[in-house]
């Protein structure tokens, strides 16, 4: 089918308004946030109801046009654009933005899959609950975009990543059946769980139009301390002890002095240290009242600023949240989404330091949970000798190639790595039930 006839057949499908086949107004939906991936979509749909995803769900499955969700196109491998056939479909969830229901009495919220995280936590002001799922691109990243790709961020730690955070779905899968399940019961041992299938599937499966969500109570006193550490040894060991030791803890963030030398540069940030440290680490604490006297005594022979609510606690985050815009200042970046066992983070840390002693290399992550942002700022041309080095060389220490991205586009070919031959048929099995068309996302998650 031409470009023309999929743009003229959705327009008589569900209206001229829901179909978009500007070049300029659909450039914005071609292009990832890292510049790195493009393609060309025939038209951008942008459906307000669940019976118009199902329309369009359908429609694309009858006419074999491939289909690709997206959100607010904050992934980090191509997993939300378009290839460069310009037959692709965008299917943008802007128009699914309505909060439907805020249940106080259970904590639970139900959100169309629009709806962005911050536009959430605003909503949820004043109510003593708070959503425990929390990311630096909190203004543009859509709930239903982080379910598609399981993210986890900032508060891992403490309340998981977002399959441990959806209680509920509502969905259109690839043969354009529908499934709503959004009751929200914790205890609802009913068969298959839909919603832990349809997280982290990268819209391979089907479209994700509404979900039940988890919240957590919002304490109202934090604490957030930078420590100076002298290496990675150094910072794991104190965010061991945190772990063990802190009641209350509520996040652990490190930046190496790459990381924080970039972001001070380019962002005019004021300096936290002099010098600046081999590793800074950030502690953060949320309850009820004084931090305990364990988060004092813990940073108590390293240097270490302190900050809590308010303004300085809010600016203490941008040492770690905006590293990201610091990288991207340089020029496209390459950047790599990886965890690694705690136990052997270090030791990775070292050995792609010195495989890749030729280039520059910028590190942050979530000394929580082991997930590390390898970054390159201003690579240049894509280097799949680079990309496979470093995902081999994060598969050997044990690690997954992708920690909370998914595998889009660009890691489909190194998936192996971490799944095995069985695991992936598995895959293909439940992809080809679901999406019987191979139209939904494809060529992300299955190398083509």
């Amino acid at each position: 089918m031409e470009p023309s006839a999929i743009v003229e057949g959705l327009r008589h499908l569900v209206g001229t308004d829901v179909v978009v086949d500007d070049r300029e107004v659909m450039s914005s939906f071609e292009i990832d946030w890292t510049g790195r991936f493009q393609g060309r979509a025939s038209c951008v749909v942008r459906p307000a109801s669940l019976d118009h995803v199902a329309k369009i769900v359908a429609w694309c499955r009858d006419g074999v046009v491939p289909l690709v969700a997206q959100g607010g196109n904050t992934g980090l491998v191509g997993g939300s654009v378009p290839d460069s056939s310009a037959r692709s479909v965008v299917l943008s969830t802007h128009g699914l933005d309505r909060i439907r229901d805020v249940d106080l009495v259970a904590g639970q919220v139900t959100v169309e899959a629009g709806v962005t995280l911050a536009q959430l936590d605003t909503a949820l002001v004043g109510s003593g609950w708070e959503f425990g799922v929390d990311l630096g691109a909190r203004d543009t990243a859509t709930l239903g975009g982080m379910a598609a790709t399981n993210a986890g961020g900032l508060r891992v730690l403490r309340h998981g990543t977002m399959r441990a955070n959806v209680v509920g779905v509502e969905a259109v899968w690839g043969t354009g059946a529908q499934v709503s399940h959004l009751d929200g019961l914790v205890k609802d041992n009913t068969g298959y769980d839909l919603a832990g299938l349809l997280c982290g599937s990268e819209g391979t499966l089907g479209v994700i139009t509404a979900l039940r969500l988890r919240l957590v109570p919002r304490w109202p006193d934090r604490c957030a301390l930078w420590v100076a550490c002298h290496s990675w040894e150094d910072a794991l060991a104190l965010a061991t002890r945190a772990r063990l030791e802190i009641d209350g803890l509520d996040g652990l963030e490190a930046v190496d002095a790459a990381a924080l030398a970039l972001v001070q540069s380019e962002l005019g940030l004021p300096p936290l240290f002099a010098p600046i440290p081999e590793v800074a680490l950030l502690v953060v604490w949320a309850g009820w009242g004084d931090p305990p006297e364990s988060l004092g005594l813990l940073v108590a022979d390293h240097d270490h600023v302190v900050a809590q609510d308010g303004p300085a606690w809010r600016a203490f985050w941008a040492y770690r949240e905006r590293v990201t815009e610091a990288v991207a200042r340089k020029g496209i970046p390459k950047k790599f989404d990886v965890t690694l066992p705690l136990r052997r983070l270090a030791e990775f840390i070292h050995r792609v330091s010195d495989a890749l002693s030729q280039h520059r290399l910028v590190l942050f992550g979530h000394l929580g949970d082991g997930n590390l942002h390898v970054n390159l700022p201003a690579a240049g041309d894509d280097d799949v000798a680079l990309d496979d080095a470093i995902l081999r060389l994060v598969a050997d220490c044990g690690g997954s190639i992708s920690a909370e991205h998914g595998i889009g586009r660009h890691k489909a070919p190194w998936l192996h790595l971490n799944r095995s031959d069985a695991e992936r048929e598995t895959f293909r099995i439940l992809k080809a039930a679901l999406d019987p068309a191979g139209v939904m996302n494809p060529g992300v998650l299955f190398a083509e």
